[in-house]
């Protein structure tokens, strides 16, 4: 199993602290992951891409190892205040450098966002089981988050086990015990607990729904990717999706669910390069 890299930087953004880091060398790429998930997700997929590229890796405010507190945004548009200003700290902004951005879950919609209401420019954006199109968020996902009052008073252990089992079904096989122990640890605690039911509690789906009609807009390489098996948003999303954005490709990976990264990391690191490349 690969060792997920260390995030050994800092950015001070408006709703807490965000520990990124970057690998390789080559034309930029930035990774954003999804909920309830962080950059750890992407440690095969960025071992892979290194070799050609600059990756960039970053946990969300609220998520991973970036900053978790009482009263913290986390909304969908934090995350794209927060996204646009690493952008710019990182310099892939603004004049000739585009960057390639690759987003999983929630992360396609923080990336949509960024380039379609701040204006950003990106080289090709890559929306892997991405939260664009409403209704998204799984039965479960909805249920928590009209009634996360009621979900953080769960004592510790019982909540432990609601995290497992929510986590276990994003996957079309079952995860490896250690990769199940690393996506579920950041939650666990007070702060954690709290944190889970936060960013639950603030998935609403205005902030797509500010968006959605605009996807007919986006003038770049497209790539829409699929696990065939997501239970959290069915493959139909995808093909609405694809046929909302010009000229974008669809790729479906048969056997992957909603966290392709664990269920297929070989074939989506060979797609992603592809697409990179061309």
């Amino acid at each position: 199993m690969t060792t997920a890299p260390e995030l050994t930087e800092e950015y001070r953004s408006p709703h807490g602290a965000v520990l990124w880091t970057r690998l390789g060398a080559g034309p930029p790429v930035v990774l954003l992951h999804g909920t309830p998930f962080s950059s750890y997700v992407w440690r095969d997929v960025a071992a892979g891409l290194a070799a050609r590229h600059t990756v960039y890796l970053w946990d969300m405010p609220g998520y991973g190892r970036s900053e978790m507190r009482a009263g913290q945004e986390v909304s969908l548009a934090a995350q794209q205040e927060v996204f646009t200003g690493l952008l710019r700290l990182w310099g892939l902004s603004a004049g000739g450098v585009r960057p390639a951005v690759v987003a999983h879950d929630i992360g396609g919609a923080v990336a949509l966002r960024t380039t379609l209401l701040d204006g950003v420019p990106y080289d090709r954006l890559a929306l892997l089981d991405a939260v664009a199109l409403r209704p998204w968020g799984s039965d479960f996902f909805r249920l928590m988050g009209g009634h996360g009052e009621v979900f953080a008073r769960l004592p510790h252990r019982q909540h432990e086990a609601l995290v497992r089992s929510y986590v276990s079904t994003a996957t079309a096989r079952p995860l490896d015990p250690d990769v199940l122990d690393a996506l579920v640890e950041p939650w666990l605690g007070d702060r954690g607990r709290s944190a889970f039911y936060r960013q639950i509690e603030q998935g609403d789906q205005q902030f797509t729904a500010e968006i959605e009609d605009r996807y007919c807009d986006l003038d770049l390489p497209v790539l829409v990717g699929w696990g065939a098996q997501d239970q959290w948003l069915p493959p139909e999303h995808a093909s609405r999706l694809a046929a909302a954005i010009p000229g974008a490709r669809l790729e479906l990976f048969a056997g992957a669910g909603h966290l392709v990264q664990e269920d297929a990391p070989g074939r989506l690191t060979g797609v992603l390069a592809d697409f990179l490349s061309r």
